[in-house]
């Protein structure tokens, strides 16, 4: 049977939704509050416009640190080492979901098809791409949906 694989339009969600805390944006996901309460209702060009959004974070953070030299392999790897990504998003962004579930676990990223551009370190660049994702998704919500 073949995998499923996930649309523009899919959620997401990574299941550790901070905005039940309080937060406007997810730690997560990075969607903000109203967004996650009101996905169910989305139509899918809602959901495609919220997936955008990310995408574009996703790539401008990622675009000078990383580039994929293959991007076959770096989808097999993804799919054998059974890590969650979304197949209709630029390759790009799926280095965000390898570095998100390799957690403090080092790799080779030759292995799946990634260059890097700039010399990182490989402790701490998932948080640092994590945090960098999270203040440009608080820096739009804050521009274009706080009320002051």
């Amino acid at each position: 049977m073949p995998k499923l694989q996930k649309k523009r339009s899919s959620t997401p969600c990574l299941g550790i939704c901070s905005t039940t805390f309080g937060d406007e944006v997810c730690k997560g996901c990075k969607r903000f509050a109203h967004e996650i309460v009101s996905w169910t209702k989305y139509s899918q060009g809602e959901r495609e416009i919220v997936n955008d959004r990310l995408e574009k974070f996703k790539i401008q953070i990622l675009q000078h640190r990383f580039a994929i030299t293959d991007k076959n392999l770096f989808e097999s790897m993804l799919e054998e080492k059974a890590i969650n990504f979304n197949h209709s998003l630029d390759p790009l962004t799926w280095i965000f979901d390898l570095f998100r579930a390799a957690g403090s676990q080092t790799f080779d990223i030759s292995n799946f098809g990634i260059k890097s551009l700039v010399q990182f370190n490989p402790k701490t660049i998932r948080d640092e791409i994590n945090n960098e994702l999270l203040e440009l998704s608080e820096a739009h919500h804050e521009r274009y949906f706080k009320k002051n």
